[in-house]
C-alpha cells in the first residue's frame, strides 16, 4: 500500500530531527542526508497503519542504518588521506539540531564530533540519543535492542571518554567575531609572538584536505609550532593563489557553535576553519578544505541573504 499524503507529511515533519541525529552519528552532512532518505524509502515500504509510534519507528530505522554505516566508515577512515575531520555546518543550519541546553550545543561542536570517532558505534549512538536529544534510556534500549541497564552503562562510559577531552568555552556570536578578528589580526601581522599569546600551550592545528587539497598530513602541536604554521598559512603567496584559484575573501562566522573563519572565492566556500576556544585561550584549529565536505556549507552560504563585509582578502 502506497503511503498517503499524510504519511509523507508526517515523515517530512520528522526530517530535521532525523538529519540532526544522523549528522551527529556520522559526522558527515552528505551521509546524514543519504541515511535519512533511505529511512524515507523504508517508511514508504512499511505497513504504516500498523506502526503505533511513528517517531520511535523512524528513529530506530535511521539509527540502525547509521550504525551499519559507522562500521564501514571505520574501515574507510583507515585509508583516508591525511587527517579526517567532520563536515562543518554553518550557523543557522537546521541540521545542527536542538540547542536549548549546553549539552546539546556541545554535542555538535567539532571537538566533540572528533572525540566521538573514538567511540564504538553503540557508544556513539547511546551518547547522541541521550545527551543531544534527551531520549530516556528505556527508549534508547528499545532502539538499540539493549537492556535499560546496559544503555545506562554505555552512556556513562561514553560520556567519560568525551568529557576527558572537553574544555570548550561557550561564547555568543558577537564574542566569536571578536575572537576571529583578534586571531586574524595576529595571524596577518607577521609576528609569531602575537599569535602565541592567544593560544594555549598545548594548542593543536588539524587540516583535512582528503587528498583533494593540500593539507598537513599530521597535526601541528604546541603554541609556538601552531603560531608559526598559522603565520605561514596567512602569508600572501602566488603559489597559494594558484592552488585555490584566486585570492579568498575571509569572513567571520560560527560553525558547529564555534568561532569560524570562512574562506570564499567568487561565492564558493573553499575552507572553513573552526576555533576551539577555552578559558585559557584558543586550544585548537580544525580546518576543513576537502571540497567533498563543503557542499552543504556552500548551499547554506548561497542561500544566505547577507554575509556582511569580508574582513580582508587572504593570500
Amino acid at each position: 500500500m502506497s503511503p498517503t499524503v499524510n504519511d509523507v507529511d508526517r515523515f517530512e515533519a520528522s526530517r530535521p530531527r532525523l538529519e540532526a541525529i544522523a549528522y551527529r552519528l556520522l559526522g558527515s552532512a552528505s551521509e546524514a542526508e543519504d541515511a535519512v532518505q533511505e529511512t524515507f524509502l523504508r517508511w514508504q515500504a512499511a505497513d504504516i497503519g500498523h506502526i503505533e509510534v511513528p517517531e520511535a519507528w523512524l528513529t530506530k530505522a535511521l539509527t540502525n542504518l547509521c550504525l551499519n554505516q559507522l562500521t564501514s566508515a571505520r574501515a574507510r577512515r583507515e585509508t583516508y588521506v591525511g587527517q579526517w575531520l567532520p563536515e562543518p555546518l554553518l550557523t543557522g543550519d537546521p541540521m545542527l539540531g536542538p540547542a536549548d541546553t549546553a549539552e546539546q550545543r556541545e554535542s555538535v561542536s567539532f571537538a566533540v564530533l572528533t572525540l566521538l570517532e573514538r567511540l564504538s558505534p553503540n557508544e556513539r549512538a547511546v551518547y547522541v540519543l541521550r545527551e543531544a536529544f534527551d531520549y530516556p534510556h528505556r527508549e534508547i534500549a528499545e532502539i538499540l535492542d539493549l537492556t535499560e541497564a546496559a544503555s545506562q552503562q554505555i552512556f556513562h562510559r561514553a560520556k567519560k571518554h568525551v568529557a576527558d577531552g572537553k574544555a570548550r568555552k561557550e561564547i555568543d556570536e558577537a564574542a566569536a567575531r571578536r575572537v576571529i578578528e583578534e586571531f586574524l589580526a595576529a595571524a596577518t601581522s607577521g609576528r609569531t609572538e602575537l599569535l602565541v599569546r592567544l593560544l594555549t600551550d598545548d594548542a593543536v592545528a588539524i587540516g583535512d584536505g582528503g587528498g583533494k587539497v593540500p593539507a598537513r598530513a599530521k597535526a601541528c602541536e604546541g603554541a609556538l609550532a601552531v603560531a608559526k604554521f598559522m603565520r605561514g598559512l596567512f602569508k600572501p603567496s602566488k603559489a597559494k593563489r594558484a592552488i585555490v584559484g584566486g585570492s579568498p575573501e575571509v569572513y567571520a562566522t560560527t560553525a558547529n557553535g564555534d568561532p569560524a573563519v570562512v574562506a570564499v572565492i567568487e561565492g564558493r566556500v573553499i575552507g572553513v576553519m573552526c576555533l576551539a576556544v577555552t578559558a585559557e585561550g584558543i586550544a585548537g584549529f580544525r580546518n576543513q578544505v576537502n571540497p567533498d565536505k563543503l557542499d552543504r556549507a556552500n548551499r547554506r552560504w548561497e542561500a544566505a541573504a547577507d554575509h556582511g563585509e569580508p574582513l580582508f582578502k587572504a593570500f
